[in-house]
């Protein structure tokens, strides 16, 4: 399969994805397996989670728009997914849902080094995060916050 195809293939899908109110977050074609796998990676558009039934959803008009586009001349499976659970922290949500969770935090200091903490994440205000470290509360203004992400402590 050429390039062309691809974009071709991606560009049909991305416009039934927003008929049935979702965003393809990736597409993936394996030509290396008998039949040719298509992997399509769906999210919400309004930011909610994609449930298994959204996924069966969006299969038959994904597959009646390849078909019927005639840009496949060879038998492939479909298969959509959602994009799963990130490790990095970015919503409000995640913020509340992980409070107590072991996290990663990635600074980006004012003299330019990058620093790495690890703690417990105690709160978030719009200011600042808080983690906890072996007992004492951190606070790191956002400026100074590059990346938060889910981890395991080690002792």
């Amino acid at each position: 399969m050429n390039k062309e195809t691809k974009v071709k293939l991606e560009s049909l899908l991305t416009k039934v994805a927003i008929l049935w109110d979702f965003e393809i977050c990736n597409l993936s074609i394996k030509t290396n397996h008998n039949p040719i796998v298509i992997e399509i990676t769906i999210k919400k558009t309004n930011g909610e989670d994609i449930s298994l039934d959204d996924c069966a959803l969006f299969n038959t008009p994904a597959s009646e728009e390849i078909e019927n586009s005639n840009l496949l001349n060879c038998s492939y499976v479909l298969e959509i997914s959602s994009q799963g659970v990130s490790d990095e922290l970015t919503s409000e949500r995640d913020f509340k849902t992980f409070k107590g969770f072991p996290v990663n935090v990635e600074l980006n200091q004012k003299n330019s080094k990058i620093q790495f903490l690890s703690g417990l994440l105690y709160e978030k205000s719009k200011d600042y995060l808080a983690i906890n470290i072996k007992g004492k509360i951190k606070k790191i203004p956002f400026d100074e916050v590059l990346k938060i992400s889910l981890c395991t402590l080690k002792d």
